[in-house]
């Protein structure tokens, strides 16, 4: 991966959103006015119930949907403006379900992550061998690198579509670039979701902004360097873990009471729901 200055890690915005409205039908809006950036060095979660607007949002922000209205800007530029192939070189998108191309193998797979680097005959290089490389050790796929993708389950495919993105975004360019995740840790076992989050505090530290959607509320509080509230297609609050994601907001997001904690060990926020006390249990 690009190595970028601990300054420019911590004050360059990647993407910033303001005022952006989405309708896919006419009627009440999918996001309405949405303002929110992301920086380079940064994960921002997204947090909010189901049908909150978390996956359209990411849409949004992957240039795969463009708004009814507002701002979109990427890297400083509008990026309805910017050429399709040029945005795959530095914004890569994993969606909640994982599309993989089946019948092939996952070292394919990972490869056509640098269709985006490459010529018209989509020729690997060396650099292209080693992105590949780099970003199938991470996942901890060298072992399947020959199974055919049909043939593995649901976490496995998971890693081959996490993969793929990590080898679209190595590249020298001095250029930032993003990192979208729509529910990445489902399907995966514990282990491999630790391991997961802990990549992508890795890939923030190298100076890649990190955006993901997210339903664990501990793991966004131990991971995330900010969080977005949303609710409805609208955004509730953004800031700090302990800004943001307090009792009384989190229980006007989700309509559910969470207790919320301080882990003694390791200072980090966590949250239990809390049983309501006006049902009753079965004798």
């Amino acid at each position: 991966m690009r190595r970028v200055s601990p300054e420019r890690k911590q004050k360059e915005t990647v993407i910033r959103l303001e005022d952006v409205t989405v309708r896919y039908v006419q009627g009440k809006p999918a996001l309405s006015g949405i303002s929110l950036e992301v920086k380079a060095g940064e994960i921002v979660a997204l947090l909010g119930p189901n049908g909150a607007g978390k996956s359209t949002l990411l849409r949004v922000m992957a240039a795969a949907l463009e708004p009814e209205s507002g701002v979109v800007q990427l890297d400083g530029r509008d990026a309805s403006a910017i050429d399709r192939r040029e945005v795959a070189r530095h914004v890569a998108f994993v969606t909640q379900t994982a599309e993989v191309a089946f019948g092939f193998g996952v070292r394919d797979v990972v490869m056509m992550g640098r269709a985006p680097h490459q010529g018209t005959w989509m020729t690997a290089t060396s650099d292209d061998e080693r992105a590949v490389d780099d970003a199938m050790r991470r996942l901890e796929l060298e072992d399947l690198a020959a199974r055919r993708v049909d043939a593995l389950s649901g976490g496995e495919q998971k890693r081959v579509a996490i993969a793929r993105a990590l080898a679209q975004l190595s590249t020298g360019a001095s250029r930032p670039t993003l990192l979208l995740l729509d529910e990445p840790g489902a399907f995966l076992d514990v282990r491999h979701q630790l391991a997961l989050y802990d990549l992508l505090v890795e890939l923030a530290a190298s100076g890649i902004a990190v955006a993901l959607s997210m339903h664990d509320v501990n793991a966004a509080a131990q991971y995330a360097s900010r969080v977005a509230l949303l609710k409805a297609g609208e955004l509730v609050a953004v800031g700090r873990v302990e800004d943001v994601l307090t009792y009384r907001r989190l229980r006007e997001t989700f309509d559910a009471d969470l207790y919320c904690g301080v882990n003694d060990v390791t200072g980090a926020r966590f949250f239990l729901p809390m049983r309501r006390t006006d049902v009753r249990t079965p004798d």
